[in-house]
């Protein structure tokens, strides 16, 4: 018999806050992470504006020592893990550290730490290079981090597919639990991208907005004046326990991963396929894996990029899988506020979705304007939406191909 796996916990550092609460007002306010940059200096850059997480301290969370030797990726995962852990009551024992697991995942991983220490060893010298950078720079190093800071020992990855990492770290995490091999699994992402280097790199590609002049309305999916996406950094993370276990220990049920797709579309390395073919797919896994119709679904919280390519695909997929009722549910794309996590931004999507089927609100999209002819859906414009429904389909693409598809539902026994 297939496992149930349910939500327990939430934890998150993202531009609109230092954890969960204040995130989701933030959200549903309509507020923006988005600002000039301060992390760099970003003069020489083509963009100058990102989102990031705005006075998170380390050294108070960590300690001076263990902080130093985190790459800012692995210290937003680790913050919001532990915050995830404390909102879950989950408590480590020696009778269950074993089958407690970590799975988060990352895009580009340590990579500040990396440029810091080519910049030393061509500065100073190769001796002068931190005895700490080949851990510091690995993807896996945010997963390890936290089994070691909590003592748990069941099984421990990182997943990196791009932009899809933190649903597809949620998605197999989940299947870990299923297939029996653990109980409980810290699942999510984590993303440290607002690196002078990386946001050049998406510059030249023609990926980031340069709205330099009005940064806070750069990030507007599905409008037709957009130019692009906002790089974001932070963190998302989810206790998930299959529900055996989580009703054998009292825990506060938030709500049911119920779904997982994932596909490639074989077709481009940084392009989506045409007509959004293979996010059709992976939609469509999703909801097989769950045993639910497109009826079902009460909202999408879209990939929603606010690049030309990736929301008209998106909106075309939409249309595939739902058809004409792809016109009746309500799709938001949530980056018009936080910005791109890359890697993390499915995870942070994922505890998005769970607040919404628990309050019965949906965010909105901010700063759609004007409307395109190719993307024609209900995007939820602008004000946050009182809406009571039972599922939450969530999707997320990413460079290679990368699709995942998360459904969360409402928690019924």
């Amino acid at each position: 018999m297939r496992k149930r796996v349910v939500i327990t916990g939430l934890g998150t550092l993202s531009p609109l806050g230092l954890n969960v609460e204040d995130t989701w007002q933030a959200l549903l306010a309509g507020k923006t992470g988005v600002a000039p940059i301060t992390l760099f200096d970003a003069s020489e850059n083509k963009t100058k504006f990102a989102a990031e997480v705005k006075d998170f301290d380390p050294v108070a969370l960590f300690g001076r020592r263990e902080a130093r030797r985190m790459d800012r990726y692995v210290q937003l995962a680790m913050g919001a893990s532990l915050q995830a852990v404390e909102d879950a009551g989950l408590i480590v024992t020696d009778e269950n550290r074993d089958r407690i697991g970590v799975l988060i995942g990352t895009g580009i991983g340590g990579i500040g730490t990396l440029l810091e220490q080519a910049d030393v060893m061509e500065k100073r010298g190769a001796s002068r290079v931190s005895p700490f950078l080949v851990p510091m720079m690995l993807a896996d190093t945010g997963p390890g981090m936290v089994a070691i800071k909590l003592g748990v020992r069941g099984p421990n990855m990182s997943v990196v597919t791009a932009c899809a990492t933190g649903s597809n770290s949620i998605g197999e995490a989940a299947e870990i639990i299923r297939r029996g091999s653990a109980d409980v699994m810290i699942a999510g992402g984590g993303e440290a991208s607002i690196i002078k280097l990386a946001m050049a790199g998406m510059n030249t590609i023609g990926a980031l907005s340069d709205r330099n002049d009005e940064p806070e309305k750069a990030s507007r999916p599905f409008d037709k004046n957009r130019n692009g996406f906002v790089m974001g950094e932070g963190a998302g993370v989810l206790i998930l326990e299959s529900l055996e276990h989580a009703q054998a220990r009292g825990a506060n049920i938030l709500a049911e991963l119920s779904g997982y797709g994932t596909s490639d579309d074989a077709y481009h390395i940084s392009a989506p396929a045409e007509g959004g073919e293979g996010a059709a797919l992976c939609m469509e896994l999703a909801l097989e894996n769950a045993g639910l119709t497109v009826d079902d679904i009460g909202y999408i919280n879209a990939h929603g990029t606010s690049t030309t390519l990736n929301d008209r695909g998106e909106t075309a997929a939409i249309k595939t899988v739902f058809g004409e009722r792809a016109y009746q549910i309500p799709v938001s794309s949530t980056k018009s506020m936080t910005g791109h996590l890359l890697g993390a931004s499915g995870a942070l999507e994922a505890v998005f979705c769970t607040k919404a089927l628990q309050d019965g609100i949906l965010p909105p999209t901010i700063n759609y304007e004007t409307p395109d002819p190719e993307c024609d859906l209900d995007y939820v414009p602008n004000e946050a939406r009182e809406v009571s429904f039972k599922h939450a389909l969530s999707n997320s693409f990413g460079f290679g191909g990368h699709n995942a598809t998360l459904i969360i539902s409402r928690f019924e026994e």
